[in-house]
């Protein structure tokens, strides 16, 4: 599943004058599952179904 808009990153990047390889994405992607993962767990284990900021 994909989590990110490369065209976003990308102009980011150029906001920033820096450019993207092309492993970055995927790497950035696996990272925000991560995230989301983690986030998951700690919204069910508190019993709830909403994730929330704290959650990260």
């Amino acid at each position: 599943m994909t989590f990110i808009v490369k065209k976003a990153v990308q102009d980011y990047a150029k906001r920033n004058k820096l450019q993207v390889s092309g492993d970055f994405y995927g790497a950035l992607d696996s990272h925000i599952e991560k995230m989301l993962a983690s986030a998951a767990k700690r919204t069910s284990n508190n019993k709830r179904k909403t994730l929330k900021s704290y959650d990260l």
